[in-house]
């Protein structure tokens, strides 16, 4: 399973890069305007594009189709690493079409059912992208929905990617890779609670106490 990262900090995608972990990396309006002000989210974009070096998400904020094309094909001319994140409305899978029949790599984004996925993958999306903490908010169990899109896919051989967000634990990251989802997409704090546990610590703790004992250098 590959690994993105959600944010669009410069200095945690970096990190998250130094640890030989990630994949690529998805932004949205609300991440893109907690670093940025005006124009310059289309700097920060082309920067993480070059930290990256593989897919980086960015979304459009028009609501009818006309414009989403046209904002998409602005974002796409940032870097070619560009991902064009769609709502998965009905205009959205309108522009996933039209982008998708001119090359474009689009994800369809916000995505709460497998009948969802299904059009968005039929209309030639490259990632579908659930999201499953804001459904298991709704009292739903997140990781059926991963379940049944894998399942859909692999039943037509789609070549969408299934791409979960809105994960909030460790947990959630190992039951999804347990689905067969193709990509997460995490915040920071997820990757460190990933690495951290209290007996490898204490099992570093305790071979360096014995080593120092020893007196020896290595």
């Amino acid at each position: 399973m590959k690994f993105f990262l959600d944010t669009a900090n410069l200095d945690e995608i970096r990190e998250a890069a130094a640890l030989g972990v990630l994949d690529g990396v998805t932004t949205n309006p609300t991440l893109l305007s907690k670093q940025v002000g005006g124009d310059d989210f289309k700097k920060i974009l082309k920067q993480v594009c070059d930290v990256v070096k593989g897919p980086v998400c960015a979304e459009v904020v028009s609501e009818d189709a006309e414009g989403m094309v046209r904002e998409a094909k602005e974002l796409a001319g940032i870097d070619e690493h560009i991902v064009i994140k769609i709502p998965m409305v009905r205009n959205g899978l309108k522009a996933i079409g039209k982008l998708s029949g001119e090359g474009l790599a689009t994800a369809a984004t916000l995505v709460f059912s497998p009948s969802q996925a299904l059009l968005a993958a039929r209309a030639g999306a490259a990632y579908v992208i659930p999201f499953i903490g804001r459904l298991e908010d709704a009292s739903h169990y997140g990781t059926d929905l991963v379940v049944d899109i894998v399942d859909i896919f692999d039943n037509y051989d789609f070549e969408t990617e299934v791409m979960v967000a809105s994960v909030r634990s460790p947990l959630q990251v190992v039951e999804v890779a347990m689905a067969g989802a193709d990509i997460v997409t995490v915040p920071p704090k997820v990757i460190d609670q990933m690495i951290t546990h209290p007996m490898t610590e204490a099992g570093v703790k305790r071979f360096l106490e014995d080593w120092q004992k020893l007196g020896a250098k290595i």
